[in-house]
């Protein structure tokens, strides 16, 4: 497994901050936050611009570029991401589900969206993958279930992110199993309650919270997972840099714990 850290935790400061930082705090790539309004990391109305910096950083850092996270399922804003990931050289692009909790209709639209965008990005050559989210269509494993039945694409797959499946009111290292099958990223943070949002920026790092993310880890690593493990912590951006440093190396602690725990690392 590639430990990684979203650069939407340092999303009140530029994208050499974020990839400095988390190189710093020991990880072994990153993920660029594509995610309007909660970082000016890449910009994708200006990715051709942006591009040749994500690479030189990616170089200076050391850090591998492990996915993207565009939440839209607008087809010409995932077109662009598509186009973006192609040219920095990431294998993943990451987004929401959208639509409504348990609403037959907007489930069955959110699944032929993601159907459609999949079969783009097999023309791009990426891998197109997706989280249940808290108040979404595809909210719990049921949900997710539903998806990947209907999506055959080898180009799409699960982003399975603990803390959604938590606030879902189901034990993630259960979930985690039933959908190992198609999970090509994963997104972790912990949280406490089960609450809808994620809470406070530093009760999502990990080992704060309430998840049993050592079981969560060892399920993975049992399943011979290989892939991405990328931190998300969102709502920092007005923190200092002082403070997302210390969310960023106390996660990447425990996910290390985690992986020497299970045998893993």
């Amino acid at each position: 497994m590639k430990l990684g850290a979203n650069s939407v935790l340092f999303g009140g400061y530029d994208l050499e901050t974020a990839f400095k930082y988390i190189a710093m705090a020991g990880y072994d790539g990153i993920e660029l936050s594509a995610i309007d309004g909660m970082s000016e990391h890449l910009v994708l109305d200006r990715w051709r611009e942006i591009a040749p910096e994500v690479k030189r950083l990616a170089g200076a850092y050391n850090l591998a570029l492990l996915a993207m996270e565009q939440p839209s399922r607008d087809p010409a804003k995932m077109e662009q991401a598509m186009q973006a990931a192609v040219e920095i050289g990431v294998p993943i692009v990451n987004c929401g589900p959208g639509g409504k909790t348990d609403d037959e209709a907007s489930l069955q639209q959110t699944i032929d969206e993601l159907g459609s965008l999949a079969q783009m990005a097999e023309r791009y050559g990426v891998t197109l993958c997706v989280k249940a989210h808290v108040g979404a269509a595809i909210y719990n494993t049921p949900t997710t279930l539903r998806a990947m039945e209907a999506i055959a694409s080898p180009n799409f797959g699960i982003d399975m992110d603990p803390s959604h499946i938590y606030r879902a009111n189901e034990n993630p290292v259960e979930a985690i199993a039933a959908v190992i099958a198609r999970v090509k990223h994963v997104h972790i943070r912990d949280c406490k309650g089960r609450q809808q949002g994620p809470g406070k920026p530093e009760d999502q790092a990990n080992g704060r919270g309430d998840i049993d993310l050592v079981g969560y880890i060892r399920v993975l690593h049992e399943h011979g997972y290989t892939g991405p493990v990328n931190l998300e912590i969102i709502g920092a951006r007005q923190y200092s840099v002082e403070q997302c440093c210390v969310i960023a190396a106390e996660s990447r602690g425990h996910m290390q714990a985690c992986l020497q725990a299970c045998g893993a690392r």
